[in-house]
């Protein structure tokens, strides 16, 4: 079992001896996620399931899903539903390495834009697929694309 399944089964118990209902259910989402796509890895060969990089990946697209939730129940003037996502964002940034700041960010996209030897935007995917490999779960994707097409463009 891999570091990062093993956090998260832990804090499932932690969970449920502590009565915290958001953080039970936010991390049994986030472990039958993790499920489905170990599943749907299994025809390619994956017996094992996915790798903690692919896990950090699922998570940061399940902080996005909420952040587009938040903006959607505040313009439905919905703030019971606003606060329930963003205490499932806290919980779920919970087992996240330390996110780069937008300079570290930005220090990141100029070495492997070098590294790359882009020059136009049209190389910008190269840069990102270096990027999204070596530093998986510590960028925001959105943040660091936007940085990398600045550089770029």
């Amino acid at each position: 079992m891999s570091q990062l399944r093993a956090r998260l089964s832990e804090a499932l118990k932690d969970g449920l001896k502590a009565k915290d209902g958001t953080r039970v259910a936010t991390v049994r989402l986030i472990l039958a996620g993790i499920k489905d796509r170990d599943i749907a890895a299994r025809p390619s060969g994956n017996s094992t399931g996915i790798s903690d990089e692919e896990i950090l990946n699922f998570l940061q697209s399940a902080i996005r899903q909420r952040q587009e939730s938040i903006a959607m129940f505040q313009q439905g003037g919905r703030a019971d539903l606003v606060e329930k996502e963003q205490s499932e964002i806290e919980n779920i940034k919970s087992f996240l390495p330390k996110q780069f700041t937008d300079a570290e960010l930005t220090d990141l996209a100029r070495k492997e834009i070098a590294a790359a030897g882009a020059a136009s935007v049209k190389d910008m995917g190269k840069v990102m697929t270096a990027m999204r490999t070596k530093y998986a779960g510590q960028m925001d994707l959105g943040k660091a694309s936007a940085i990398v097409k600045g550089l770029l463009g």
